[in-house]
Protein backbone atom coordinates (compact mmCIF):
# COMPACT_ATOMS: atom_id res chain seq x y z
CA UNK A 1 0.00 0.00 0.00
CA UNK A 2 2.86 2.36 0.80
CA UNK A 3 4.24 1.99 -2.68
CA UNK A 4 0.87 2.90 -4.15
CA UNK A 5 0.82 6.11 -2.14
CA UNK A 6 4.41 6.72 -3.22
CA UNK A 7 3.48 6.46 -6.86
CA UNK A 8 0.42 8.68 -6.59
CA UNK A 9 1.65 11.37 -4.21
CA UNK A 10 5.17 11.36 -5.64
CA UNK A 11 6.65 11.28 -9.10
CA UNK A 12 6.52 7.61 -10.03
CA UNK A 13 2.94 7.11 -11.12
CA UNK A 14 2.87 4.30 -13.67
CA UNK A 15 -0.72 4.13 -14.78
CA UNK A 16 -2.71 4.44 -17.99
CA UNK A 17 -4.94 6.89 -19.80
CA UNK A 18 -7.56 9.33 -18.54
CA UNK A 19 -10.35 8.04 -16.37
CA UNK A 20 -13.22 9.46 -14.40
CA UNK A 21 -14.90 8.57 -11.17
CA UNK A 22 -18.62 8.50 -10.54
CA UNK A 23 -19.50 8.45 -6.86
CA UNK A 24 -22.64 7.84 -4.90
CA UNK A 25 -23.21 7.84 -1.16
CA UNK A 26 -21.28 4.64 -0.53
CA UNK A 27 -20.09 3.43 -3.90
CA UNK A 28 -17.70 4.64 -6.55
CA UNK A 29 -17.22 3.67 -10.17
CA UNK A 30 -13.87 4.16 -11.86
CA UNK A 31 -14.04 4.30 -15.66
CA UNK A 32 -10.96 4.68 -17.84
CA UNK A 33 -10.84 5.95 -21.40
CA UNK A 34 -8.71 2.97 -22.34
CA UNK A 35 -11.55 0.71 -21.12
CA UNK A 36 -9.50 -0.58 -18.21
CA UNK A 37 -11.49 -0.81 -15.00
CA UNK A 38 -9.66 1.09 -12.30
CA UNK A 39 -11.41 -0.22 -9.07
CA UNK A 40 -11.59 -1.87 -6.73
CA UNK A 41 -14.69 -0.48 -5.06
CA UNK A 42 -14.55 0.36 -1.39
CA UNK A 43 -18.10 -0.79 -0.80
CA UNK A 44 -19.18 -3.87 -2.73
CA UNK A 45 -22.82 -3.43 -1.79
CA UNK A 46 -23.94 -5.94 0.81
CA UNK A 47 -27.69 -6.17 0.45
CA UNK A 48 -30.37 -8.33 2.05
CA UNK A 49 -33.69 -7.04 0.87
CA UNK A 50 -35.34 -4.83 -1.70
CA UNK A 51 -37.16 -3.12 1.15
CA UNK A 52 -35.70 0.03 2.61
CA UNK A 53 -35.98 -1.35 6.17
CA UNK A 54 -32.53 -2.90 5.80
CA UNK A 55 -30.86 0.24 4.43
CA UNK A 56 -28.72 2.73 6.31
CA UNK A 57 -30.35 5.40 8.40
CA UNK A 58 -28.93 7.87 5.88
CA UNK A 59 -31.12 6.46 3.10
CA UNK A 60 -34.78 7.29 2.60
CA UNK A 61 -37.90 5.70 1.18
CA UNK A 62 -36.64 6.57 -2.29
CA UNK A 63 -33.71 4.15 -1.97
CA UNK A 64 -33.76 1.46 -4.70
CA UNK A 65 -31.79 -1.60 -3.64
CA UNK A 66 -31.74 -3.06 -7.14
CA UNK A 67 -29.78 -0.01 -8.32
CA UNK A 68 -27.28 -0.59 -5.51
CA UNK A 69 -26.99 -4.25 -6.48
CA UNK A 70 -26.41 -3.39 -10.13
CA UNK A 71 -23.58 -1.02 -9.24
CA UNK A 72 -22.08 -3.55 -6.83
CA UNK A 73 -21.96 -6.13 -9.62
CA UNK A 74 -20.21 -3.70 -11.97
CA UNK A 75 -17.80 -2.66 -9.23
CA UNK A 76 -16.82 -6.28 -8.59
CA UNK A 77 -14.73 -6.12 -11.78
CA UNK A 78 -11.32 -4.57 -11.15
CA UNK A 79 -7.93 -4.35 -12.84
CA UNK A 80 -6.86 -7.28 -10.63
CA UNK A 81 -10.01 -9.29 -11.41
CA UNK A 82 -11.19 -8.27 -14.90
CA UNK A 83 -12.89 -11.63 -15.56
CA UNK A 84 -15.20 -13.20 -12.98
CA UNK A 85 -17.50 -16.19 -12.69
CA UNK A 86 -21.01 -16.08 -11.23
CA UNK A 87 -19.71 -17.52 -7.97
CA UNK A 88 -16.96 -14.92 -7.69
CA UNK A 89 -19.39 -12.07 -8.29
CA UNK A 90 -21.78 -13.51 -5.72
CA UNK A 91 -18.99 -13.63 -3.14
CA UNK A 92 -17.80 -10.09 -3.94
CA UNK A 93 -21.28 -8.57 -3.68
CA UNK A 94 -22.87 -10.74 -0.96
CA UNK A 95 -25.63 -11.66 -3.37
CA UNK A 96 -26.94 -15.15 -3.76
CA UNK A 97 -25.53 -17.05 -6.72
CA UNK A 98 -28.94 -17.02 -8.43
CA UNK A 99 -29.33 -13.27 -7.96
CA UNK A 100 -25.79 -12.59 -9.17
CA UNK A 101 -26.44 -14.66 -12.28
CA UNK A 102 -29.60 -12.67 -13.09
CA UNK A 103 -27.81 -9.35 -12.73
CA UNK A 104 -24.87 -10.53 -14.82
CA UNK A 105 -27.05 -11.83 -17.65
CA UNK A 106 -29.11 -8.63 -17.63
CA UNK A 107 -25.93 -6.55 -17.94
CA UNK A 108 -24.83 -8.80 -20.81
CA UNK A 109 -28.17 -8.18 -22.54
CA UNK A 110 -27.70 -4.43 -22.04
CA UNK A 111 -24.19 -4.57 -23.48
CA UNK A 112 -22.22 -3.61 -20.36
CA UNK A 113 -20.75 -7.08 -19.87
CA UNK A 114 -19.62 -9.87 -22.17
CA UNK A 115 -19.46 -13.58 -21.39
CA UNK A 116 -17.73 -16.63 -22.78
CA UNK A 117 -20.25 -18.87 -21.04
CA UNK A 118 -18.27 -19.19 -17.83
CA UNK A 119 -16.63 -15.86 -17.10
CA UNK A 120 -17.89 -12.31 -17.46
CA UNK A 121 -15.97 -9.10 -18.23
CA UNK A 122 -16.71 -5.42 -18.75
CA UNK A 123 -17.23 -3.97 -22.23
CA UNK A 124 -16.31 -0.49 -23.46
CA UNK A 125 -19.95 0.46 -23.12
CA UNK A 126 -19.42 1.10 -19.41
CA UNK A 127 -17.68 4.31 -20.52
CA UNK A 128 -21.11 5.67 -21.49
CA UNK A 129 -22.04 5.81 -17.80
CA UNK A 130 -19.56 8.60 -17.10
CA UNK A 131 -19.42 10.38 -20.44
CA UNK A 132 -21.82 13.15 -19.41
CA UNK A 133 -20.00 13.72 -16.12
CA UNK A 134 -16.65 14.04 -17.84
CA UNK A 135 -18.01 16.42 -20.45
CA UNK A 136 -19.42 18.68 -17.75
CA UNK A 137 -16.20 19.09 -15.77
CA UNK A 138 -15.21 22.67 -16.57
CA UNK A 139 -12.67 23.17 -13.78
CA UNK A 140 -10.15 20.61 -15.13
CA UNK A 141 -10.35 22.20 -18.58
CA UNK A 142 -9.66 25.62 -17.10
CA UNK A 143 -6.86 24.32 -14.88
CA UNK A 144 -4.97 22.17 -17.39
CA UNK A 145 -2.96 24.94 -19.14
CA UNK A 146 -1.94 26.30 -15.73
CA UNK A 147 -0.87 22.85 -14.56
CA UNK A 148 1.17 22.36 -17.73
CA UNK A 149 3.03 25.63 -17.19
CA UNK A 150 3.62 24.87 -13.51
CA UNK A 151 4.97 21.40 -14.27
CA UNK A 152 7.33 22.85 -16.88
CA UNK A 153 8.40 25.65 -14.56
CA UNK A 154 9.29 23.39 -11.63
CA UNK A 155 10.02 20.20 -13.58
CA UNK A 156 7.68 18.44 -11.16
CA UNK A 157 4.24 16.87 -11.63
CA UNK A 158 1.27 19.11 -10.83
CA UNK A 159 -2.17 17.83 -9.84
CA UNK A 160 -5.64 19.19 -9.13
CA UNK A 161 -7.98 17.21 -6.89
CA UNK A 162 -11.30 17.48 -5.09
CA UNK A 163 -12.56 15.98 -1.83
CA UNK A 164 -15.12 13.18 -1.95
CA UNK A 165 -16.06 12.08 1.56
CA UNK A 166 -12.81 10.65 2.99
CA UNK A 167 -10.85 10.50 -0.28
CA UNK A 168 -9.33 12.90 -2.74
CA UNK A 169 -10.08 12.40 -6.44
CA UNK A 170 -7.67 13.50 -9.19
CA UNK A 171 -9.45 15.68 -11.76
CA UNK A 172 -6.47 17.16 -13.67
CA UNK A 173 -2.77 16.39 -13.93
CA UNK A 174 0.38 17.55 -15.69
CA UNK A 175 3.45 15.33 -15.58
CA UNK A 176 6.97 16.59 -15.04
CA UNK A 177 8.79 16.95 -18.39
CA UNK A 178 11.56 14.62 -17.20
CA UNK A 179 8.97 11.83 -16.78
CA UNK A 180 8.11 11.46 -20.45
CA UNK A 181 6.30 8.12 -20.22
CA UNK A 182 4.38 8.71 -17.00
CA UNK A 183 0.68 9.51 -16.97
CA UNK A 184 -1.96 9.28 -14.25
CA UNK A 185 -5.58 8.22 -14.15
CA UNK A 186 -7.99 11.06 -13.70
CA UNK A 187 -10.39 9.77 -11.10
CA UNK A 188 -7.65 8.10 -9.09
CA UNK A 189 -8.55 8.10 -5.38
CA UNK A 190 -6.35 8.35 -2.28
CA UNK A 191 -7.16 8.63 1.44
CA UNK A 192 -7.40 12.33 2.22
CA UNK A 193 -5.57 12.08 5.55
CA UNK A 194 -2.40 10.75 3.92
CA UNK A 195 -1.87 13.38 1.20
CA UNK A 196 -1.09 17.08 1.07
CA UNK A 197 -4.13 17.76 -1.13
CA UNK A 198 -6.41 15.85 1.19
CA UNK A 199 -5.16 17.60 4.29
CA UNK A 200 -5.52 21.07 2.78
CA UNK A 201 -9.08 20.27 1.68
CA UNK A 202 -10.05 18.77 5.04
CA UNK A 203 -8.52 21.75 6.85
CA UNK A 204 -10.89 24.00 4.90
CA UNK A 205 -13.97 22.16 6.22
CA UNK A 206 -16.14 23.58 9.01
CA UNK A 207 -14.96 22.45 12.49
CA UNK A 208 -17.78 19.91 12.96
CA UNK A 209 -17.11 18.29 9.58
CA UNK A 210 -13.38 18.29 10.23
CA UNK A 211 -13.88 16.54 13.58
CA UNK A 212 -16.22 14.00 12.00
CA UNK A 213 -13.53 13.25 9.43
CA UNK A 214 -10.95 12.71 12.19
CA UNK A 215 -13.31 10.41 14.08
CA UNK A 216 -13.65 8.19 10.98
CA UNK A 217 -9.97 8.16 10.04
CA UNK A 218 -7.79 5.11 10.60
CA UNK A 219 -4.09 6.01 10.70
CA UNK A 220 -1.53 3.70 9.04
CA UNK A 221 2.22 4.08 9.51
CA UNK A 222 4.39 4.13 6.39
CA UNK A 223 7.61 5.77 7.63
CA UNK A 224 8.85 7.03 10.98
CA UNK A 225 7.65 10.50 9.87
CA UNK A 226 4.00 9.49 9.36
CA UNK A 227 1.53 11.11 11.76
CA UNK A 228 0.98 8.61 14.54
CA UNK A 229 -2.52 9.40 15.79
CA UNK A 230 -5.78 11.21 15.10
CA UNK A 231 -4.81 13.77 17.72
CA UNK A 232 -1.56 14.55 15.93
CA UNK A 233 -3.40 14.73 12.60
CA UNK A 234 -5.94 17.11 14.15
CA UNK A 235 -3.18 19.43 15.33
CA UNK A 236 -1.60 19.27 11.87
CA UNK A 237 -4.91 20.22 10.23
CA UNK A 238 -5.22 23.23 12.52
CA UNK A 239 -1.71 24.35 11.62
CA UNK A 240 -2.42 23.87 7.90
CA UNK A 241 -5.61 25.90 8.16
CA UNK A 242 -3.73 28.77 9.79
CA UNK A 243 -0.82 28.86 7.33
CA UNK A 244 -2.89 28.21 4.19
CA UNK A 245 -0.72 25.49 2.64
CA UNK A 246 0.31 21.92 3.39
CA UNK A 247 3.54 20.00 3.06
CA UNK A 248 3.51 16.23 3.56
CA UNK A 249 7.21 15.47 3.86
CA UNK A 250 8.42 11.90 3.58
CA UNK A 251 5.41 10.49 5.46
CA UNK A 252 4.54 8.06 2.67
CA UNK A 253 8.07 7.20 1.54
CA UNK A 254 11.55 8.52 2.15
CA UNK A 255 12.60 11.31 -0.20
CA UNK A 256 9.12 12.28 -1.41
CA UNK A 257 7.18 15.41 -0.56
CA UNK A 258 3.75 16.63 -1.57
CA UNK A 259 2.98 20.37 -1.39
CA UNK A 260 -0.58 21.67 -1.76
CA UNK A 261 -2.56 24.92 -1.63
CA UNK A 262 -6.32 25.50 -1.89
CA UNK A 263 -7.99 26.84 -5.03
CA UNK A 264 -10.69 29.21 -3.82
CA UNK A 265 -13.44 31.15 -5.51
CA UNK A 266 -14.51 33.73 -2.98
CA UNK A 267 -15.23 31.84 0.23
CA UNK A 268 -15.66 28.53 -1.58
CA UNK A 269 -12.81 26.01 -1.82
CA UNK A 270 -13.00 24.51 -5.31
CA UNK A 271 -10.07 22.10 -5.24
CA UNK A 272 -6.51 21.54 -4.09
CA UNK A 273 -3.44 22.21 -6.22
CA UNK A 274 -0.38 20.06 -5.61
CA UNK A 275 3.16 19.56 -6.80
CA UNK A 276 5.14 16.41 -6.04
CA UNK A 277 8.62 17.34 -4.84
CA UNK A 278 11.56 14.97 -4.68
CA UNK A 279 14.24 16.13 -2.26
CA UNK A 280 16.93 15.75 -4.95
CA UNK A 281 15.14 18.02 -7.46
CA UNK A 282 14.65 21.25 -5.50
CA UNK A 283 17.75 22.89 -7.00
CA UNK A 284 18.25 25.14 -3.99
CA UNK A 285 14.67 26.43 -3.95
CA UNK A 286 13.01 27.20 -0.64
CA UNK A 287 9.63 25.49 -0.34
CA UNK A 288 8.06 28.23 1.78
CA UNK A 289 9.70 31.23 0.09
CA UNK A 290 9.81 30.04 -3.54
CA UNK A 291 7.50 27.13 -4.28
CA UNK A 292 4.49 28.01 -2.10
CA UNK A 293 4.10 31.52 -3.64
CA UNK A 294 4.23 29.98 -7.14
CA UNK A 295 1.49 27.50 -6.27
CA UNK A 296 -0.64 30.21 -4.70
CA UNK A 297 -0.27 32.37 -7.81
CA UNK A 298 -1.28 29.47 -10.05
CA UNK A 299 -4.23 28.67 -7.77
CA UNK A 300 -5.36 32.29 -8.00
CA UNK A 301 -5.09 32.21 -11.79
CA UNK A 302 -7.14 29.01 -11.99
CA UNK A 303 -9.83 30.49 -9.75
CA UNK A 304 -9.90 33.74 -11.73
CA UNK A 305 -10.21 31.92 -15.06
CA UNK A 306 -12.93 29.74 -13.58
CA UNK A 307 -14.91 32.78 -12.50
CA UNK A 308 -13.60 34.19 -9.26
CA UNK A 309 -10.48 35.26 -7.43
CA UNK A 310 -8.60 33.15 -4.89
CA UNK A 311 -8.64 34.77 -1.46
Amino acid sequence: MASRFLRDEGVLVLVADHSITMCGKRTCVHIAHNAEWIGPCRYPGTVKSEKNSGADASTGDHYVKSAEKTLSVLLAFTSDDPRLTVTQVAEATSLTRAAARRFLLTLVDLGYLSSDGTQFSLTPRVLDIGAGFLAGLDLPKVAQPHLNRLANDLDESATLSILDEDDIVYIARATAPRLHTVTVNLGNRLPAWATSMGRILVSELPPTDRQAFLDRTEISTFTDRTVSSREELGRELERIREQGWCLVSQELDEGLRGLAVPVRRGDTTLAALNVSLHTSHLRGLSIEDDVVPRLQAVAASIAEDFGGRSQ
